[in-house]
């Protein structure tokens, strides 16, 4: 049978096998009238065939099932003409029901605010960043491990987006839905560092006045491939994998994680990633507890131990919120937007633990904030909800600047530490304009939100979904 067609099963009181009544969607109706005529001469039959014996004809239900683009509805109808032609209609699910139920699954609406708060900490916390003289002076101290939390998220949404979807998405849809959410804004992204990146020169970013524009073009068509700059095309000195836009090493690592989702994680068995999950947990205490820095600040370089430290953070926190999606049933939780909300924002303000001679005392509080907190926070987020129409506005606006926000605002932050150390700035100097670099970084987003990722994505979706 073809995948275009569809077969009707009803029960025949004189057949202990079912009847089959098989039709094409996009035949003639009359093919289903002849199919149905056929049948129905039958079941009178069989309902004179009673009368004469003497048995009654009692009023039936039987059960149909309706398969249509791999999606299966059962209905219960009495045996009679008018409901039993509905049943048999095939216009009454509609053959897109596949690719509908692929994109209306609800939001949870505190995780995308959580996102949200996130990406402002971290613009703050690069901000600020730029008057610290070492990571104990940091105010917003533990901004960085905002991106261990986004890690945890992702790994938590692809979960509850595509562990029920692979029986209907094949590996090119489910790398199509990814491009398509997370790729504009890489390429919109490394555009925008590369108007800004001449206005970055500085005794920080000495070098840019003499890289031809040639070679800078070069790095910008590299970087929305989001493949890694090699040391060669490094035109800012600082060895990032995209020295036009820093933060796109995690979406490097998050591309990373979808792979190895698709291929590998997705058909392994929770107790397999429980266990890969443990590996991962004591890799990430190596490098927070026993690393030279005390802390999991890394991961943006090529550099071997920056790229070890990319992969610790990455493994962790996707296989923890993987997991929790997997095996914690969300609960019913009052307060769950402000308490994660809080607990969120507290442990990435937090204060710098230990100092110089206690280096292992931080990465306690690292390894502790990413291996449970963060889980934590991610199910009390899911388990809550905004009741308010206001709030669940915010929460909307909160998770749609998120991404833009997160990916665009580092080249004014080249730019902001450039204007900081020529000037010899401290924060009480320059505190209003690290204010106007947040609302403008804060703007920016929210115009290539609206303006740029929405439209492009909407159509992308039109052109190939």
């Amino acid at each position: 049978m073809s995948p275009r067609e569809k077969t009707c099963c009803r029960e025949d009181p004189k057949n202990p096998e079912p009847a089959k009544i098989t039709f094409t969607t996009g035949h003639s109706s009359s093919i289903v009238r002849q199919h149905y005529d056929r049948d129905d001469t039958r079941r009178r039959r069989g309902q004179e065939s009673r009368r004469l014996s003497g048995v009654t004809p009692t009023s039936q239900k039987a059960e149909g099932r309706i398969v249509t683009s791999g999606v299966q509805q059962t209905k219960s109808f009495k045996r009679n003409p008018t409901n039993f032609s509905l049943f048999l209609n095939p216009f009454t699910i509609p053959l897109s029901m596949t690719e509908k139920t692929l994109s209306t699954k609800p939001h949870f609406q505190i995780l995308d605010a959580l996102r949200g708060l996130a990406a402002i900490t971290v613009v703050i916390f690069h901000i600020l960043e730029a008057h610290a003289k070492n990571h104990n002076e940091q105010i917003v101290n533990h901004g960085y491990l905002a991106v261990d939390f986004f890690f945890v998220l992702s790994g938590f949404v692809i979960g509850y987006a595509y562990d029920d979807r692979w029986g209907k998405m094949s590996y090119k849809d489910f790398f199509k839905r990814r491009l398509i959410r997370l790729h504009p804004m890489v390429v919109i992204a490394m555009i925008i560092g590369a108007i800004f990146y001449y206005t970055q020169a500085s005794v920080v970013f000495p070098g840019i006045s003499e890289v031809p524009v040639w070679q800078l073009l070069l790095t910008m068509f590299v970087g929305f491939t989001l493949l890694p700059i090699p040391p060669s095309l490094d035109i800012r000195g600082w060895g990032e994998m995209h020295p036009l836009n820093g933060p796109a090493w995690t979406l490097f690592f998050e591309y990373l994680a979808n792979i190895l989702y698709a291929l590998i994680l997705r058909k392994l068995s929770n107790k397999i990633l429980a266990v890969l999950l443990f590996v991962a947990g004591a890799a990430l205490i190596h490098v927070a507890v026993f690393g030279p820095r005390g802390d999991l600040i890394g991961g943006w370089s090529l550099a071997p131990e920056q790229f070890l430290i990319g992969l610790t953070r990455l493994s962790y926190p996707f296989l923890a919120g993987l997991l929790v999606f997997r095996l914690i049933k969300p609960g019913k939780m009052k307060q769950g937007y402000l308490i994660s909300s809080m607990l969120l924002l507290a442990i990435l303000a937090f204060p710098r633990i230990g100092g110089e001679e206690n280096l292992w005392q931080n990465g306690i509080y690292d390894s502790l904030s990413v291996i449970l907190l963060f889980p934590l926070i991610v199910y009390i987020g899911a388990s809550g909800s905004i009741k308010s129409e206001r709030s669940v506005k915010f929460a909307k606006v909160l998770g749609g600047l998120s991404y833009p926000l997160y990916i665009t605002h580092y080249p004014l932050i080249y730019w902001y530490f450039g204007y900081v150390y020529d000037n010899k700035l401290t924060l009480a100097d320059a505190w209003p304009v690290g204010l106007g670099v947040l609302i403008a970084a804060i703007t920016i987003g929210w115009l290539c939100l609206k303006l740029y990722d929405e439209p492009i994505r909407k159509r992308l979706k039109q052109r190939f979904l």
